[in-house]
């Protein structure tokens, strides 16, 4: 289905000194220099996979969902989506794939929903009966008939996103990019838009390619988890396997007077001595000490900091992604 082999991409850039002396000198003399966004990445994705790409922010996970579908050109390497060659074949492509990002909208802002349906029902050459059976489908299975007459631009964010999925689906593509589908939605318009996704993957075996930063997405939706950081796969492999490794671990954030890598040395040998995966580092201006709620408990952590540092404040928190990739860094998947 899709194929990437030794793909990298490097983007080209202008420096320029600051001050006016720095904009007449660029006008003369431009210095490059060049940012390697993705760095010699090779993976394969099957039919009615839902793969689970993230990474911290700049990783290069929307730079390679860019050359997946078409929009960027590899720097070197090779990506084959169906068959195509995505910047080669860029409308065939987009013909069979559909795309959702949380913070842009393929619809018509001043048109009622259901206009914005019928004008993409033409943009994509889609016959009336089949259109007629998706459409109904998909305003059933996103419960979208009680805002279906409102212009989009008096739609709520999470109706909005609801309306976006069934835009990218009613040309049923076979592949589906979703960039932060549930980006700032409340708890139960993220489990609708998890649930139809589920549904669509089952029902049309819809390959589901899905960056997020909120691993509850991953947990639901995803079988395989793919990492990138730097521009590099650093972990391609089951959901289950990062689950056995991070799944209990939570993060605990304290506020210290002071604070320097004496505190980080001295937690940290604290903290080993009982969850030998534990990592402390520095984040936010907080020592933050991630680890095994099974095996350490966070009152141990505490008592430890109290006694041992002038803390000031402290807050717990579930494991976010950059926690996970900080770790496979630290010592990888067991």
């Amino acid at each position: 289905m899709i194929k990437v082999k030794n793909v990298s991409k490097t983007f080209k850039v202008y420096k320029k000194d600051s001050g006016f002396k720095g904009a007449v000198k660029g006008l003369f003399k431009r210095e490059k220099d060049y940012i390697d966004a993705v760095k010699d990445i090779s993976f394969e994705i099957k039919k009615g996979e839902i793969i689970g790409y993230i990474g911290a922010n700049g990783a290069g996970k929307s730079t390679t969902i860019k050359m997946m579908t078409g929009v960027l050109t590899p720097t070197s390497g090779m990506i084959e989506v169906n068959g195509l060659i995505p910047h080669d074949n860029r409308i065939e492509n987009a013909k069979r794939i559909g795309v959702v990002f949380g913070q842009r909208t393929q619809l018509w802002w001043d048109l009622p929903l259901e206009e914005t349906f019928s004008i993409l029902k033409e943009i994509y050459n889609v016959e009336d009966e089949a259109f007629k059976e998706r459409y109904d489908y998909l305003v059933e299975l996103l419960e979208i008939e009680p805002f279906i007459k409102q212009p989009v631009r008096t739609l709520s964010l999470g109706q909005r996103m609801r309306a976006d999925l069934a835009a990218s689906m009613l040309h049923s593509p076979e592949i589906l990019y979703l960039d932060e589908p549930t980006i700032g939605l409340d708890v139960m318009v993220k489990e609708r838009i998890r649930k139809a996704i589920k549904e669509l993957n089952e029902k049309f075996q819809v390959t589901v390619i899905l960056t997020t930063h909120d691993m509850s997405d991953i947990q639901e939706l995803a079988s395989r988890i793919m990492i990138i950081e730097k521009g590099e796969i650093i972990y391609d492999g089951s959901k289950e396997m990062i689950n056995r490794q991070f799944g209990n671990n939570r993060r605990l954030d304290l506020k210290i007077e002071d604070l320097d890598d004496e505190h980080i040395k001295l937690l940290q040998d604290f903290v080993s001595e009982q969850d030998k995966n534990a990592y402390v580092c520095i984040e936010d201006g907080a020592l933050a000490v991630t680890f095994d709620q099974d095996v350490l408990s966070i009152a141990v952590i505490i008592s430890f900091a109290m006694a041992n540092f002038k803390v000031f404040d402290f807050s717990l928190k579930d494991q976010n992604i950059e926690d996970i990739v900080k770790k496979l860094y630290a010592g990888g998947v067991s």
